[in-house]
């Protein structure tokens, strides 16, 4: 698999970043779409709002919130977000975007480890 890295949205994009793909369902605030430098936004590939909104500013929830959010990953409304960022990712490096605050827990970490086959496997630390 290319080169797969995370980046929050807010910081200046790189020449190392290749194909820019925002991650989550809203767009981040206070970024002009035409300075971001956003290749693709899958929205699809984002957390539900259901999702998002039970687990926003609850930090015990992770381990809850990472098995449920790989199952949405595999279930049918994420399906085609999935196939477009694995065809990103044979044409060379992908940047999954994302503006949450936390750099470490956030839905961005989990699909990267969701495409690594690291399912259960570290998310939850």
């Amino acid at each position: 698999m290319p080169s797969l890295q995370l980046k929050r949205v807010y910081e200046a994009p790189a020449a190392s970043d290749g194909t820019r793909i925002l991650v989550d369902r809203l767009w981040p605030r206070g970024i002009a779409k035409d300075k971001a430098r956003i290749d693709l936004w899958l929205k699809d590939i984002a957390p539900s709002d259901a999702l998002r909104k039970r687990f926003h500013g609850k930090p015990e929830d992770w381990e809850a919130f990472c098995e449920a959010y790989a199952a949405e990953l595999e279930g049918e409304v994420a399906q085609a977000a999935v196939s477009e960022l694995r065809e990103r990712l044979k044409e060379g490096p992908v940047t999954l975007l994302y503006a949450a605050r936390d750099e470490r827990r956030n839905n961005a970490v989990v699909l990267k480890a969701w495409l690594e086959g690291k399912r259960g496997r570290g998310l939850a630390s």
